[in-house]
């Protein structure tokens, strides 16, 4: 597998493991005991820690992609195997 196509796989995981974790972690002002403030939904977070979100998504990343690597390596999970139909 080319350099190339190894960072942009990646890529492709670190984007969907951003987004599959923010919803994890997050408090409201509620949650936290502070107030609102006018205007603001009541499901926006207290404080939203982005240096960490993206290390947690990136650690994220790097495993889901080294099992990716692991299988395009060894061939465990092959196309023929995700063949429902025939």
């Amino acid at each position: 597998m080319k350099a190339t196509s190894i960072s942009a796989i990646y890529l492709l995981f670190f984007v969907a493991s951003a987004f599959i974790l923010l919803p994890f972690g997050v408090k409201t002002d509620e949650e936290m005991g502070a107030e609102r403030v006018p205007g603001q939904a009541e499901s926006a977070p207290h404080r939203f820690d982005l240096p960490r979100h993206l290390l947690k998504a990136a650690l994220l990343a790097l495993i889901l992609f080294g099992i990716y690597y692991v299988n395009w390596q060894f061939g465990w999970v092959t196309m023929d195997d995700l063949d429902l139909y025939n």
